[in-house]
C-alpha cells in the first residue's frame, strides 16, 4: 500500500509541512515518527523468489455475517479458527521474464514474488481466490500453490490497483473439496478482539504460518500506492493489528475468533523503536470490489466529485465559520453534478445518508459502498446554516491508475490526520501529491 522512509536514507518521509499542497499528502504514520525514527510502510510481498510458498486455510462461502461472541477461551478458539479457515489459504507465485544469466541474451520464467490467497467463491467451473494487486502487479505468470506444494497455473481475473485487490481463478476441481472463506462483517469489528493472519512469509519454507494479536484500531486511513512507480493512487480505510504480518502475508486473511475474515492483509509500518503495526484492507470492501471483478473483470468506483479534508486537521487560516469541530471540509467542487445539487467549496460534509461523517475515512467508507448513478444525501454546514443536499455520484477515473498520473481528479482521498511526527524533524510522503479529489 504505502511506502515511507526519512531523509536519512533519501527515499519517502511522512509528516506535517506548511503548506496545504504539502500538508494534504499527509497521513497517519506520521504520528508515529519520533526523534530520528525511519518509517517504512511495506507492501507484504517476498520478492526473494527462491522459496515458493502456499498456505491453505478452510472457510464457508462469501456471504457476510455478523461477527458474534463465542464462549471459549482464546487459545481454543484460535486453533478452532485455523482449522475452519487454512484450507482456503493458498499460496501466490508471481513469475516475470528475466534473463537466465549475465552472459545469455534468453530470458525465462523465474519466480519473482510469493505472497498469499484466499479462496472465497466457487461455481461450477472455477474457484476464485482473492489477493493483493501488488502480489501479481506486472506478472507473466501467476500459480497458485495448495497444500504447500501442489502448483496450479492461475488466470488473473482482473486487479484494482485503488484498493490494491486482484483475483484469480483456477479449475474448480482443484479445490472441490475445499469451502470458501466465510467474511465477518467488518463494520462491527472491535478494538481488542482476537486477530489471527495466516499466510506464506518468506516463501514456501513457512508455509501456513499463524500469527495472532489483536485489533488495534477498526480504521486508520493509508495510501494505496502503485507498486512500480510508487505514485499514491488512494487513501484507503484499513484495520491494523498487532498480529505479525511479514513479507509474503500479502493476501493472506485476517481472521476472528470464530473464523471469519475481518480483513486481506496488505501491509505493515517498519520502523526504528516501533513494531506490530500491519494493516489489513476490510472484509466489507473486499468482498464487494471482489465480486465485481469476478463477475466484469474490473472495479467500477463511485465518485462524489469534491477535492477534500479532514476538518479537524485543517490549518487555522483554513478554519471555515461552522459550529462543528468534525466533518470534512470542501475545498473544489469538481463534479457537474455536485455543483447542480449546490455543494459548494468552504462547505462541511458532516453527515451521508443519516451516517455520521467525522472525516474522510468515514466518507470513503460509505461511497465505496455505493455505485456510480446512485444518489446521496449530504448534511452540510455553510458556515452556521446546515443543508441537506442529494447528490448523483459519478463514476471515478480508472486512467490515473494505469497511467501512474496521482494528479487531482481521479476520485483520491487524502487523510489529512496526522500530528507533527515528534521531535526528530517533519517527515513526508513521497511522492507528495497535489490535493486529491472523489473525481469528476
Amino acid at each position: 500500500m504505502g511506502f515511507y522512509k526519512d531523509n536519512k536514507d533519501k527515499v519517502e518521509t511522512n509528516g506535517r509541512g506548511s503548506g496545504i499542497v504539502r500538508w494534504a499528502a499527509v497521513v497517519v504514520v506520521s504520528a508515529l515518527v519520533g526523534s530520528g525514527a525511519t518509517v517504512v510502510m511495506l507492501p507484504m510481498l517476498n520478492n526473494s523468489g527462491a522459496n515458493l510458498i502456499s498456505s491453505l486455510a478452510p472457510v464457508t462461502n462469501s456471504t457476510p455475517v455478523a461477527t458474534t461472541v463465542s464462549n471459549v477461551t482464546v487459545n481454543d478458539g484460535i486453533v478452532a479458527a485455523v482449522k475452519k479457515v487454512k484450507p482456503a489459504v493458498v499460496g501466490v507465485v508471481n513469475y516475470s521474464m528475466q534473463q537466465s544469466n549475465y552472459f545469455s541474451q534468453q530470458s525465462q520464467l523465474q519466480p519473482t514474488g510469493v505472497g498469499t490467497g484466499l479462496l472465497f467463491y466457487k461455481d461450477n467451473q472455477y474457484g476464485y481466490i482473492v489477493t493483493n494487486n501488488h502480489v501479481v502487479e506486472g506478472a507473466a505468470k501467476v500459480s497458485v500453490v495448495l497444500n504447500g506444494s501442489k502448483h496450479i497455473d492461475a488466470t488473473v481475473v482482473g486487479t484494482d490497483p485503488f484498493t490494491d485487490l486482484a483475483v484469480l481463478k483456477i479449475p474448480v476441481a482443484n479445490v472441490a473439496s475445499i469451502e470458501p472463506a466465510q467474511f465477518a462483517d467488518s463494520s462491527t469489528i472491535q478494538v481488542g478482539e482476537p486477530a489471527i493472519a495466516i499466510g506464506t512469509p518468506m516463501g514456501l519454507d513457512f508455509a501456513d504460518s499463524v500469527t495472532a494479536g489483536i485489533i488495534s484500531a477498526a480504521s486508520r486511513v493509508m495510501p494505496v500506492q502503485d507498486p512500480q512507480t510508487q505514485q499514491t493512487l488512494d487513501y484507503e480505510a484499513v484495520i491494523q493489528t498487532d498480529a505479525s504480518i511479514n513479507p509474503g502475508n500479502s493476501g493472506g486473511p485476517l481472521l476472528n475468533i470464530n473464523g471469519q475474515v475481518m480483513g486481506i492483509n496488505s501491509s505493515k509500518i517498519v520502523a526504528t523503536g516501533f513494531q506490530g503495526m500491519g494493516f489489513a484492507i476490510p472484509s466489507n470492501e473486499v468482498r464487494n470490489i471482489a465480486e465485481q471483478i469476478m463477475q466484469t473483470g474490473h472495479a467500477v468506483h463511485p465518485a462524489l466529485g469534491i477535492t477534500g479534508y479532514d476538518l479537524s486537521t485543517l490549518p487555522q487560516q483554513y478554519w471555515p465559520n461552522v459550529p462543528v469541530d468534525y466533518g470534512v471540509w470542501v475545498k473544489d467542487v469538481t463534479s457537474s453534478d455536485s455543483q447542480a445539487a449546490g455543494l459548494k467549496p468552504q462547505d462541511v460534509i458532516v453527515g451521508i445518508d443519516n451516517h455520521v461523517v467525522n472525516g474522510m475515512s468515514d466518507l470513503r467508507t460509505y461511497l465505496f459502498q455505493k455505485s456510480p448513478g446512485q444518489t446521496v444525501t449530504l448534511k452540510v454546514y455553510r458556515g452556521s446554516q446546515h443543508l441537506t443536499l442529494t447528490v448523483k455520484l459519478g463514476k471515478m477515473n480508472v486512467n490515473a491508475a494505469s497511467s501512474g498520473n496521482s494528479s487531482g481528479s481521479t476520485g483520491l482521498i487524502p487523510q489529512g490526520n496526522s500530528g507533527s511526527g515528534g521531535t526528530g524533524g517533519s517527515s513526508s510522503l513521497n511522492p507528495l501529491t497535489p490535493p486529491s479529489s472523489f473525481g469528476n
